[in-house]
């Protein structure tokens, strides 16, 4: 099957925050609320600095997508793009639609002289994390903090 990968749209929102309710569920047993969700992939859409998505089509289906956050760094005076919110249909799993994705952030990250591509990934994923050791990515030596701001 051919993996077509294209910018997302606005049309694309609602199958976007789909995913993202999936993938929470399906890798950390979370339940998202649309309510907030889709707003949020929303504002990715209104507001080009957040990011951008990418969608993955198999047959004109949707069968995946990533959103693309940046982070600037002044160790290196250059953008660090962070891929996001990772979610293929369980279907098109294992028929390219994630490499395909990765391939084209790392082209737009090169003309765009990003200068590093990174993600995070739950340190129970395994499955995940083969798939990206397996594309050359490494495993950093950092730990992620966070604190929730009321």
């Amino acid at each position: 099957m051919t993996v077509t990968i294209r910018k997302a749209v606005p049309s694309d929102a609602a199958t976007i925050a789909g995913f993202q309710l999936a993938m929470a569920q399906e890798t950390e047993g979370k339940q998202l609320e649309l309510s907030i969700v889709g707003p949020a992939v929303d504002e990715v859409f209104s507001n080009p600095s957040r990011g951008f998505y990418l969608v993955g089509e198999i047959a004109g289906e949707v069968a995946g997508s990533l959103m693309v956050t940046y982070e600037w760094s002044d160790w290196r005076n250059s953008n660090l793009w962070y891929i996001q919110s990772v979610y293929v249909q369980e279907q098109y799993r294992g028929q390219g639609v994630f490499k395909s994705l990765y391939q084209t952030v790392i082209e737009q990250a090169r003309v765009e002289k990003a200068g590093f591509v990174r993600l995070y990934v739950e340190t129970d994923n395994e499955r995940a994390q083969k798939v990206y050791e397996s594309l050359g990515m490494k495993r950093l030596p950092y730990y992620m903090y966070d604190v929730k701001v009321d």
